[in-house]
């Protein structure tokens, strides 16, 4: 229970010190999940019967980087270090994510 309220008190004094709403920002990463796994579901079934399948795509994709976009238009003092591990977040999940698609295809 200690260990949580230290976890707890980290994550909150992250969000004074770069200025994010550490809740929007947790709702919006909690928030997208469901979402993305159902676009990329509805990418899928659009791909696998040879249907456009552009939009749901693309839905994917902002699925997946919502919670990074927030961070960079409303953070401040953001270190350097974290643009790169978005950045390398973003080309994990689009590489892992085209080899899953591909899979079920």
């Amino acid at each position: 229970m200690a260990l949580w309220n230290l976890f707890k008190e980290w994550f909150l004094s992250l969000g004074t010190k770069y200025h994010v709403n550490p809740y929007i920002f947790g709702g919006i990463y909690i928030g997208a999940i469901p979402l993305f796994f159902i676009s990329l579901g509805h990418t899928i079934k659009r791909m696998k019967n040879k249907q456009p399948y552009a939009l749901p795509l693309l839905l994917t994709g902002c699925c997946f980087i919502s919670a990074y976009v927030y961070l960079i238009i409303v953070g401040k003092n953001i270190p350097v270090w974290v643009y790169f591990f978005i950045g390398l977040l973003i080309v994990y999940g689009t590489y892992s994510t085209i080899l899953k698609t591909r899979k079920k295809i």
